[in-house]
């Protein structure tokens, strides 16, 4: 992408993100993930209420009464973005590749991050760790990310999403809020990562998907290639066993990873390309409050 392309493109998102993230994610962002990062404050007397998973039993026995500990919100908090890059993102048929709203729900997400006075850091991931860039504050790092989104050249093409979960969980030590962007299109299995990070972090998923992944169209011979492995072949989508046996493989991957999020009690949301993202994300959140 040459470099005036690219300026263009980075203030555009910027532009859509910034106010997407000021209009309507301001006060739902901060609800939706407030709480999560608690810092211990003080202790005080036990009164009725009160819950007693907060009990401090050693001060409650030095002082013959029941004392429990007071928490607060802890100012600030870490975001990182995991970032799936594989080449199955590079796919879309309606309104826009997998990999442009990916890349415009990951910004709004950050401006998000910034305008609550969060730190935000990505991890690009395909069957390796292709990138990391350690979470900081500001809009120079923010426009950095952006334009790492728009015209990162990933060196693998295939998708590890139990690696990158991995790595999330040894590389950050204090505890963030995590966001996977991926379409989890991944035949290994990342539930049991996927519940050792969401013991440390608090994870949440976004799948990005194509309709067309999830119901091939009668359109009859059709050349088709899979974006990860480069294999090329003919399919007949006239055939209604065909189209049949696709549907039936799709649903089984969705309910594959939905019972991943659910065993791992991870948020999650899946949002195709021809719809709102602003939408599904407000949902996301308001589940969340």
């Amino acid at each position: 992408m040459e470099a005036n392309e690219l300026i263009e493109r980075v203030r555009r998102i910027e532009i859509k993100a910034r106010g997407l993230s000021s209009n309507l994610f301001a006060g739902q962002y901060h609800s939706a993930f407030k709480g999560r990062g608690m810092a211990f404050s003080e202790v005080r007397e036990y009164q009725y209420g009160d819950d007693v998973r907060d009990v401090d039993w050693n001060v409650t026995a030095r002082m013959s009464k029941p004392y429990i500990k007071v928490f607060e919100e802890e100012r600030e908090m870490t975001v990182m973005l995991l970032v799936d890059v594989s080449s199955s993102l590079d796919f879309g048929t309606v309104r826009q590749m997998k990999k442009e709203m990916e890349t415009e729900i990951a910004a709004t997400l950050a401006f998000s991050a910034i305008q609550n006075n969060d730190k935000i850091g990505v991890i690009f991931f395909s069957d390796r760790i292709e990138k990391f860039i350690p979470p900081k504050k500001g809009k120079k790092h923010i426009l950095y990310i952006i334009r790492e989104l728009l015209d990162f050249t990933p060196e693998s093409r295939r998708t590890d999403v139990k690696m990158a979960i991995e790595y999330l969980t040894n590389v950050l030590k204090k505890r963030c809020t995590a966001f996977i962007l991926s379409d989890f299109i991944d035949k290994n299995d990342y539930s049991n990562a996927l519940t050792i990070a969401n013991r440390k972090h608090d994870v949440v998923a976004i799948q990005v998907y194509d309709r067309r992944v999830a119901d091939l169209p009668d359109v009859g011979l059709m050349k088709v290639r899979d974006a990860e492995t480069g294999h090329e072949q003919y399919i007949d989508t006239s055939s209604k066993a065909l189209r049949r046996a696709h549907r039936e493989w799709w649903e089984s991957s969705q309910e594959k990873m939905n019972a991943a999020f659910t065993k791992s009690r991870v948020d999650s949301v899946s949002i195709r390309t021809d719809e709102d993202y602003v939408k599904a994300l407000l949902n996301l959140f308001a589940k969340r409050n």
